[in-house]
């Protein structure tokens, strides 16, 4: 049976609402509180020092209408402990290792784990099959390790957030299109300096990088439009399409490359050191080398390097040697979707920067002294 001192909810408000510093009102007579859909009112604790920032958390989740889970402590009915659940559909679920599934979500490219000591294994494995079977969405919630805690039905409210993705795949690679890319690699070889010259320098693309990476969160304010880069777990495609857009902006053409495999890089920005992701993607430039009249593609990738980096350094890192990788243009949002006017992107680039948020204020914020 779920947790007895966990309730996952939608956010009706805080009382009284944060027209004042929350330092102040958990100070004040009453406190600070968040009241729940079903009414139900949980206190913050002015003496944890976590509960200035939850309130912040907990009053941005209130705007978006998204999901929480929280636990309660038993003994003072106070905040103890939060998460911020996906609301997703399983699309796969495989052992891993003995006694650990990894569990493949529509919206998220992270490996998220059960286990078999996880208190009711056995009801959450049937909740998750049955979810894969039927194909409808769950709201999952897992710990800042991403092993599963809990599941719930999705049962959308009037305001809550928007049904997930169908299932996604590889990108569509009609049979002509191979023979379009040839065609205009023919066109452009008698043409070839032009063509050389229309890719940037590398100084050029070290400028767009770091323009990108200026762009990063600060972890416990997370303001927007900032790009959480400091959450690498997870939102890639959100980063990568947002980062597009600036790039267009900033008058380039970029396109996209996406690695598939079982993937983990070593990182400082995520407490126990290691990401695992079944997929990534990232955007490239067309970068002039330092041969004449030749070009490489460049991965800009903030999220793992502080510079442009070649494809296959990029994918070196990632830790499967047997990884594929796909190119395709800058408007391919999520493997074959678009997002012509950024609101999907906008909305994962919210989520995900509360997700840092989050982690920041439980774990303190990133970069981890423990990691090498």
């Amino acid at each position: 049976m779920p947790n007895p001192n966990a309730v996952v909810s939608t956010i009706a408000r805080l009382e009284p609402p944060l027209d004042k510093p929350p330092e102040e009102l958990l100070r004040a007579e009453g406190g600070l509180s968040v009241e729940l859909e079903d009414e139900r009112r949980i206190g913050l604790d002015p003496d944890d020092p976590r509960s200035v920032g939850f309130a912040r958390l907990l009053d941005e989740l209130s705007k978006q209408r998204l999901p929480v889970y929280l636990e309660i402590d038993p003994q003072t009915s106070t905040l103890a402990r939060l998460f911020i659940p996906h609301v997703a559909r399983v699309i796969g679920i495989r052992a891993i290792d003995e006694g650990v599934l990894g569990v493949e979500l529509d919206t998220s490219h992270a490996r998220h784990v059960l286990r078999r000591g996880t208190p009711d294994y056995d009801e959450l494995e049937r909740q998750l099959r049955a979810a894969l079977d039927t194909g409808e969405p769950i709201v999952l919630t897992e710990d800042d390790a991403h092993e599963i805690v809990d599941i719930r039905a999705y049962i959308p409210g009037p305001e809550g957030p928007p049904r997930p993705f169908p299932k996604p795949g590889l990108p569509p690679r009609p049979w002509f299109v191979r023979w379009v890319w040839w065609l205009i690699h023919v066109w452009y070889w008698p043409w070839w300096p032009w063509w050389w010259f229309r890719c940037m320098s590398g100084a050029k693309a070290q400028h767009v990088f770091d323009a990108m990476n200026a762009t990063s969160c600060n972890p416990l304010t997370v303001p927007p439009p900032c790009i959480p880069f400091l959450y690498p777990d997870d939102g890639c495609w959100a980063r990568a399409h947002e980062m597009c857009r600036l790039m267009i902006l900033m008058g380039h053409s970029p396109r996209k490359v996406w690695i598939q495999g079982s993937l983990h890089v070593s990182t400082r920005n995520k407490p126990n050191c290691v990401v695992w992701w079944n997929w990534h993607v990232a955007p490239t430039l067309c970068v002039r080398s330092g041969k004449p009249f030749k070009t490489q593609t460049m991965v800009i990738d903030p999220s793992l390097f502080t510079t442009p980096v070649s494809k296959a350094t990029w994918k070196g890192v990632q830790g499967d040697p047997n990884a594929t990788l796909t190119e395709s243009d800058a408007s391919d949002y999520l493997w074959g979707s678009t997002d012509p006017g950024y609101v999907l992107t906008n909305g994962r680039l919210a989520f995900y920067r509360l997700q840092l948020q989050n982690r920041s204020i439980q774990q303190g914020p990133p970069p981890y002294a423990n990691c090498p």
